[in-house]
């Protein structure tokens, strides 16, 4: 298991509680022109040398007044009406994301779908079951957790369905 450190996340002590392994991927962020909410985990993909299908970004969503957390490769978008469908809603919109942060704790760019402040339902794309460690945020920007799968669904409580579509 990783071990601790003085700098740690929520992400990363919420692991860490778990006794869950990962590995720490830490990389330049670059917050000059053409970064933003689009970039952010397409930048860790070819900061980190990795397939963007490998690379999770975290999205909240309202789900009929409800907010739910989506994970989906960097590589696609979300689909809000598969996600909509994956939690019984009638309509899905993406979360503001001033409370995005607030319900989480986390900056945009750096949302963990791990040890965010306030626990919500969750759902992973199916796709993240295609490789033995994925990558998601660590909790800031320019910090990346791999762990497996399997890992990603406990600590986070989460279903899979196809809630990804290529961009």
């Amino acid at each position: 298991m990783t071990k601790p450190d003085a700098g740690g996340t929520p992400a990363t002590l919420a692991l860490q509680h778990a006794g869950i392994r990962f590995t720490a991927h830490h990389y330049a962020h670059d917050a000059g022109p053409g970064s933003g909410p689009a970039g952010y985990g397409l930048e860790a993909a070819d900061k980190l040398g990795l397939d963007p299908e490998r690379v999770f970004k975290t999205l909240l969503a309202d789900a009929d007044g409800s907010l739910v957390v989506a994970v989906v490769p960097v590589s696609g978008k979300l689909d809000l009406k598969a996600l909509a469908a994956a939690v019984g809603a009638k309509k899905a919109v993406m979360a503001d994301p001033v409370l995005a942060q607030r319900k989480t704790g986390y900056v945009l760019g750096g949302i963990s779908p791990i040890g965010q402040k306030t626990s919500h339902p969750t759902v992973l794309d199916e796709t993240v079951e295609l490789f033995d460690t994925v990558f998601v945020s660590g909790g800031r920007r320019g910090f990346d957790i791999e762990l497996s799968p399997a890992d990603l669904i406990i600590v986070t409580g989460a279903t899979i369905a196809a809630i990804a579509r290529d961009r």
